[in-house]
């Protein structure tokens, strides 16, 4: 049974210099259309893959928040009616711009079930925020989680990153000095990962993009992972941080690799052993939708060595780490049998922690994190 939903919102008043998710410039695009063609899609995706006990929705981007008071409520309201949000539901998430947020704005998503709001923060260098793209200022975080917490929000989270261009290690732990003044509840933190087809990737190709060595980001992660516990905050995954109660249970569901719904232009999916690829652009999508009902580019029947392998390099990014009866319950064999050979290599290494009911990665694993995850690749032979 399907317990996640994705909601993909693709538009943006300001594209980031960093960003590869699908999206597109908010100005003359067809919203209304485009909200329309999503609850289609939820329709036509609930008959083929019924679930009456959703846990989480989120609402990504893109910029949800880009959308006016009415669009917002149109896209709620449409959600309410067609996944039936009963008392299973935990987590109603929306990603949020700072600076996007009116108070009427937010109300209008807390009536309408919202229970959390992550917000892109990313620094509260404003020399850094205009390098990187972003359109609001360190100000207005402050403003946005103020109102947020009038309106009723008590589950608030912050994104930010580190290894930015021309961003010190003094920036990072001023920004991070900010960030536990706002008394929220989660943070994600993520470093950097230039990505092809952004402005970021262009200006590196050129020669033009300069980051910070390797080890000064290093040290911003080391610095990270003592400031949040010092603060109480338990590193449930290697970049999130949470007060116990308040984890992402939405991205719990992808680190469990569970099955989720994905809805709306270039959203993933995963159910019934398929993992598909919508259409990213706004017209193919649309057009599918109406042609076929759904807007399926791709899908891939994910193969049972597939599965173990995702459930290897996904669940080692829980500091919980991957539990060996879950392993052995799901795949009707001990984690041994598989991985035997990785998982001693990696503990060896020092890289893993090989426990009675789990294997989870070291400290020191944690910064070598894709190394680790890149020994169980490959290793199942194909069916």
């Amino acid at each position: 049974m399907v317990k996640a939903a994705y909601l993909h919102i693709p538009f943006c008043e300001q594209i980031c210099h960093y960003c590869d998710f699908n999206k597109v410039f908010l100005k003359n695009q067809p919203v209304e259309e485009y909200l329309d063609s999503m609850q289609m899609e939820m329709k036509n995706t609930l008959i083929k893959y019924p679930s009456d006990s959703l846990e989480t929705i989120f609402i990504g981007g893109g910029t949800p928040t880009a959308l006016n008071e009415k669009q917002m409520e149109k896209l709620l309201t449409a959600i309410n009616e067609e996944f039936k949000p009963s008392p299973s539901l935990h987590e109603f998430a929306v990603e949020a711009n700072p600076g996007d947020l009116s108070y009427e704005k937010l109300k209008v998503m807390k009536d309408l079930g919202v229970n959390r709001l992550s917000f892109g923060v990313q620094t509260f260098n404003d020399r850094l925020l205009e390098k990187i793209g972003r359109t609001h200022r360190s100000a207005d975080v402050m403003k946005s989680i103020e109102l947020a917490k009038k309106a009723g929000f008590d589950n608030i989270s912050i994104d930010l990153m580190y290894g930015l261009p021309g961003q010190t290690i003094q920036d990072f732990r001023d920004s991070l000095k900010i960030a536990f003044g706002l008394d929220v509840k989660h943070y994600s933190s993520y470093s950097l990962i230039v990505e092809p087809k952004t402005v970021f990737y262009n200006l590196m190709s050129k020669g033009k993009l300069i980051l910070p060595p390797e080890e000064d980001e290093a040290v911003m992660y080391e610095y990270l992972m003592e400031e949040m516990e010092q603060h109480g905050f338990h590193q449930y995954e290697i970049s999130n941080f949470a007060i116990p109660g308040f984890e992402s249970r939405h991205n719990l569901t992808y680190w469990d690799n569970e099955e989720y719904y994905g809805i709306g232009a270039g959203a993933h999916s995963y159910t019934g052993n398929i993992r598909r690829a919508n259409a990213g652009p706004l017209k193919k999508y649309m057009q599918l939708i109406e042609e076929t009902g759904f807007p399926y580019l791709n899908e891939h029947q994910v193969t049972e060595a597939e599965k173990m392998e995702e459930e290897l390099f996904l669940g080692l990014r829980k500091s919980s780490g991957v539990s060996k009866k879950r392993f052995a319950d799901k795949f009707g064999m001990p984690i041994t049998n598989v991985f035997g050979l990785q998982i001693q290599e990696q503990t060896e290494k020092g890289l893993l922690n090989d426990g009675e009911d789990s294997i989870s990665l070291t400290h020191q694993g944690k910064l070598l994190g894709n190394e680790v995850f890149q020994a169980f690749l490959g290793v199942v032979p194909a069916e």
